[in-house]
């Protein structure tokens, strides 16, 4: 199975130093059920698209909470076996919850697939999503327009060979 682990660049770093990501339990985002069915598509690379992108705001919401950090959304897409990644049953539709799943213990980086990053040219728009995403929350329309300015930024791809340099 396929998850994204939402990040910052300075706990990509640190992963990077530990070979591991986190210590458990482990937030990331996956194409479960619930996404299945929010999203209307039996495409599984357009499913695999909307899990990273929930990834992506989950790692605005880490950037928000960390103003001294770069302003830069990361995501690690990794490979785990089946079963390994669950879903809160109790959460089941609820928008904040879609796509989400917990792993139980630290996610070693030499499962990761890939890396997902902005570019430096998305670093205003992030900085002003994450400035703007707690009232945006709470139904700011306004500040609901800053974050949607943050996925207009597509993440760049790149190779987990590639970890030294984005560190």
């Amino acid at each position: 199975m396929r998850v994204y682990v939402p990040l910052t660049l300075s706990g990509l770093a640190e992963a990077h130093r530990a070979g591991e990501l986190g210590t458990g339990p482990l937030v990331a985002y996956a194409v479960t059920p619930a996404l299945r069915e929010w999203y209307l598509s039996d495409d599984i690379e357009e499913l695999e698209y909307a899990a990273l992108n929930r990834a992506a705001l989950a790692s605005l919401r880490l950037l928000a909470a960390d103003p001294a950090g770069a302003r830069r959304r990361v995501v690690v897409a990794a490979d785990v076996p089946d079963g390994a990644a669950v879903a809160d049953p109790d959460r089941g539709l609820d928008p904040a919850g879609l796509g989400e799943v917990r792993l139980a213990g630290p996610l070693p980086l030499a499962k990761a697939a890939a890396v997902h990053v902005d570019s430096a040219d998305a670093e205003a728009d992030v900085r002003a999503a994450a400035e703007a995403l707690a009232a945006a929350d709470g139904g700011d329309d306004d500040a609901q327009f800053v974050v949607d300015g943050a996925e207009d930024h597509e993440l760049l791809w790149y190779a987990t060979q590639e970890l030294p340099n984005l560190v």
